[in-house]
């Protein structure tokens, strides 16, 4: 099987080359910058974005939240599933 990524260059626009799960945390950051989360569980995301902002968003089931995430909060995120979409 060919990997068409295997030389490719990643892009802010897409795709991920990665998702891993998130453990909401009100202290540690992701460790690698998101460039969008999903969320298989809707409720409440509590998260900071890469300019610094802290931002609370609601979502529905199986959202797509396109924004560059440093980190998801504790105190205050009801979603479950959460996944954070990453270049790395």
């Amino acid at each position: 099987m060919t990997n068409p990524f295997t030389n490719r260059v990643s892009s802010l626009s897409g795709p991920a080359r990665d998702i891993a799960p998130v453990t909401p945390s009100d202290t540690a950051d992701l460790p690698d910058a998101a460039i969008g989360l999903y969320v298989e569980a809707g409720g409440t995301v509590v998260l900071t974005t890469v300019r610094g902002q802290m931002r609370t968003v609601d979502v529905a089931d199986f959202t797509i939240l396109p924004v560059g995430v440093l980190r998801v909060h504790a105190t205050g995120t009801t979603a479950a599933g959460i996944h954070a979409m990453v270049l790395a």
